[in-house]
């Protein structure tokens, strides 16, 4: 879930509240003291419901903005689970988030493995949200098992990484150092001659 969805809850949590002392307000002149009660456990109720959210948007900020490999795990082809801390250490990573049935992933992925000799010192993680099954056709398809330094799996539908980055477009790139600090995201067009310059400097 991102920073938006969560904005709109609080907008609508905030509005619920405003009502609930509108009419308190209103039922606070009746003579029956348990609506007076009813009212005020609900507007507590609220607004305490308002208080979580607001901590979860503040949280959820914080934590997309450490600029680190974020804690993602996939099913790869063969059934295994891999997590981001199985990656290898000491080397640069890149995540690619895509689609198999991707036109503009298949594309990228032909151009990427033409120039594989620009990439062995970098681990790469592709990750999808489509079945095993998708994945093991696109592994067979480019003979991505045959690269040691490849990852590919799906994160099925936790849809971990995709919510984490707010991922709308296919493929999504995110390089970082070896450090794991995140040094680029390529968001709409992936330029692989610029990838490849920032990855050469790291």
């Amino acid at each position: 879930m991102n920073l938006l969805i969560f904005a709109k809850i609080f907008a609508s949590l905030a509005q619920l509240v405003e009502q609930l002392i509108r009419n308190e307000q209103v039922v606070g002149s009746s003579p029956i003291g348990g609506s007076n009660i009813i009212t005020k456990m609900k507007k507590e109720f609220f607004l305490y419901m308002l208080l979580t959210v607001l901590m979860l948007i503040v949280s959820l900020d914080i934590y997309s903005q450490t600029g680190k490999v974020p804690a993602f795990k996939m099913v790869r082809a063969d059934g295994k689970l891999f997590r981001a801390h199985d990656l290898p250490i000491g080397k640069p990573i890149i995540i690619i988030y895509f689609s198999p049935d991707c036109t503009e992933c298949q594309k990228f992925t032909e151009e990427l493995l033409n120039r594989i000799d620009d990439y062995w010192n970098a681990s790469i993680a592709m990750v999808t949200y489509l079945p095993v099954a998708k994945v093991k056709e696109f592994v067979s398809k480019y003979k991505l098992n045959i690269y040691p330094n490849i990852f590919v799996g799906t994160e099925g539908n936790s849809f971990f990484l995709r919510a984490y980055y707010n991922i709308q477009l296919f493929p999504f790139v995110i390089l970082f150092n070896k450090d794991g600090d995140l040094k680029k995201i390529y968001e709409r067009d992936v330029n692989l001659e610029d990838l490849t310059n920032r990855l050469k400097a790291l």
